[in-house]
């Protein structure tokens, strides 16, 4: 990943291109501290959800719940006591807030595409983007794609929710852009298999989310300035406040890759979660789950497992249980009757998916696990909200409660799946447990996938991940370089 550029044609085809959609890309910085740029279009007539290109200017941490105006804090919730049942405040990051697809992936997706036409690696008017995930990334590559007046291709398990192939039908500009691989959460070999398959046309630009490193490096500065911002938030009023850890599921490593930001500022442990059912990290492990957002069975190339404290493992029978308690009016209810939660807090559990409840009873997990208080902040991430997993919840309430769900039933689903939040599953990483971890890496990419053995063991190594960092003001460069290309001065950009 070097920013330079690599064809001078097809980054001119890019220009073309962006010309005809009367678009501009918003840098890296500008994403991580929107609002500061003269440069950024007029959003005030463009719906958050419109295939417009200006929305491009929305794909950030910032916006306030309307998805409409920008806010100074990213929109995040503080989960109390009463509801978590531990003294460490749980912070939440809401990926909902994000444009066009309800889920921070389109931050990734974006990063991923745009140092390819800025670099000339990608013809809009020629290629194909191609988006393996397990949902949400390439739901939101199939938006970035649209906007950018090129076509998206979308690879994903066939047994992922229905929400998110609806969502596809109505974005893709030909159904056959809807590759479905076999199998669910668990199957990425097979999405690997299939682009493999894909590759083989040049035309095809396949943008595996698992092996981007612009998807480590956007998260590492977009996510985590915005966790950042949220503390210095928290902290203006919890003096003594201190960020004890960043919890994340890993999917594709993105996401924790911010992680990596905290640690650096603040010295938190960064937590990595994994289903249960699945174990790779914990024990090797295999499996099917429910946890969708969460690909596993491997271990992503950009990962950087050894600067990784803590594995915990999750349950889906707990996150299929709480996706289900609240998000159910019964449930609710007993919520704040019986727990005495605000009912202002419990309306807003809409925004939790199941991914981000996995989450949140990972952070549960581990302030229990290392004793944590009330000063020690737990951070987490909900990447997108509950109208992605309605049929989730009615499959899930046909099989389990036929004659209905009662008072009774929502009794017993907190003390079996949040009262009784254990410290199990919990792994502290050793030295040797993080070169286990890593070592798994090598039979999906140097065995199946060609890596280099040399680019593979690099990764071993922190300066290799300062490298990137320390690439971000180039990139920048690179954009700003490209817009003015486009015909758009600073300050003039398209509106």
């Amino acid at each position: 990943m070097r920013p330079i550029v690599v064809d001078q044609s097809r980054r001119r085809a890019a220009i073309r291109r962006l010309q005809q959609v009367n678009g501009t890309l918003p840098t890296w910085s500008e994403l991580a501290e929107p609002g500061g740029s003269s440069g950024a279009p007029n959003l005030s007539a463009i719906g958050p959800d419109a295939p417009d290109p200006a929305n491009l200017w929305r794909v950030h941490w910032f916006n306030d719940a309307s998805r409409t105006r920008r806010s100074e804090v990213p929109s995040h919730l503080v989960l109390p006591t009463e509801l978590t049942g531990v003294d460490s405040p749980i912070v939440v990051l809401i990926g909902r807030r994000f444009p066009m697809i309800g889920a921070h992936k389109v931050l990734a997706a974006y990063a991923c595409l745009v140092p390819r036409l800025v670099t000339g690696q990608f013809d809009p008017e020629r290629d194909r983007a191609v988006w393996p995930s397990t949902g949400n990334y390439c739901r939101g590559g199939i938006a970035i794609s649209r906007i950018l007046g090129c076509r998206g291709v979308a690879v994903l398990p066939a047994g992922m929710s229905r929400e998110r192939f609806d969502w596809l039908r109505a974005w893709v500009s030909d159904p056959a852009d809807i590759i479905r691989t076999p199998g669910t959460e668990s199957n990425v070999k097979e999405i690997y298999d299939r682009c493999a398959e894909l590759a083989k046309d040049p035309d095809n630009v396949i943008l595996n989310q698992f092996s981007e490193f612009a998807n480590y490096l956007i998260h590492y500065y977009c996510t985590g300035r915005a966790f950042d911002r949220v503390f210095s938030h928290i902290r203006a009023t919890h003096r003594d406040a201190r960020l004890a850890a960043f919890v994340s599921a890993t999917g594709s490593a993105g996401t924790i890759a911010a992680g990596d930001h905290l640690k650096k500022l603040h010295g938190s442990r960064t937590v990595a979660v994994e289903a249960l059912e699945c174990p790779t990290m914990l024990r090797n492990g295999y499996g099917e789950h429910n946890i969708q957002g969460i690909g596993d069975k491997h271990i992503p190339l950009i990962h950087n497992v050894m600067n990784t404290d803590v594995v915990v493992g999750v349950s889906d029978r707990t996150s299929d249980a709480l996706n289900h308690l609240f998000n159910n009016r019964v449930g609710r209810k007993y919520l704040i009757g019986r727990r005495r939660i605000d009912p202002e807090l419990v309306s807003q559990f809409d925004d939790f998916g199941i991914s981000g409840l996995a989450n949140i009873v990972a952070s549960i997990k581990l302030a229990r696990h290392l004793e944590l208080g009330p000063d020690d902040i737990v951070m987490t991430v909900a990447t997108d909200g509950a109208a992605m997993y309605e049929t989730e919840r009615r499959s899930y309430e046909q099989r389990r409660y036929p004659d209905g769900f009662d008072d009774v039933n929502a009794g017993e689903t907190v003390g079996r799946h949040l009262d009784a939040i254990a410290t199990d599953h919990v792994l502290e990483l050793s030295h040797v447990e993080r070169t286990r971890i890593f070592n798994l890496g090598y039979y999906t990419w140097v065995e199946q996938q060609g890596v280099s053995l040399e680019d593979f063991d690099r990764r071993k190594h922190q300066p290799f991940w300062q490298g990137l960092v320390d690439t971000i003001p180039e990139w920048d460069r690179l954009v700003d370089e490209f817009n003015d290309e486009v015909g758009h001065a600073p300050g003039r950009r398209a509106s």
